[in-house]
């Protein structure tokens, strides 16, 4: 299921607030749009409107154990370092959550090497 207009948009204004904490190129991953600092991934949007994010494996499993998002499963192999936020009700409390979790993420995937 390809991602709605609204959740693409809130991507593309996620891309333009943090353009100031780092260079966010918008463009395709895993074949989903998604957000990319050089050649490092930090945020793609999945089926459903969901946002997935790469942040450090605690404040992932934090997220988790708070109920916020669901571990992510490419085939049969659960991403430690990647969590599903799915959009809430109120597209202001989306765009608010998703914003600050991709910040962490941009925060987060700049600080590793390579």
């Amino acid at each position: 299921m390809r991602p709605s207009q609204e959740a693409l948009d809130l991507l593309h204004a996620i891309a333009d607030e943090l353009q100031d904490d780092g260079p966010l190129a918008v463009g395709t991953m895993f074949r989903s749009p998604g957000l990319r600092t050089g050649s490092k991934i930090v945020a793609f949007l999945g089926s459903g409107d969901c946002l997935i994010v790469k942040l450090p494996k605690a404040r992932a499993e934090e997220i988790i154990a708070a109920g916020a998002a669901t571990p992510v499963t490419m085939g049969k192999r659960t991403m430690r370092e990647w969590i599903e936020v799915p959009a809430a009700a109120d597209p202001a409390a989306t765009a608010r959550q998703w914003t600050e979790l991709t910040r962490e993420a941009l925060e987060y995937v700049r600080s590793l090497p390579g």
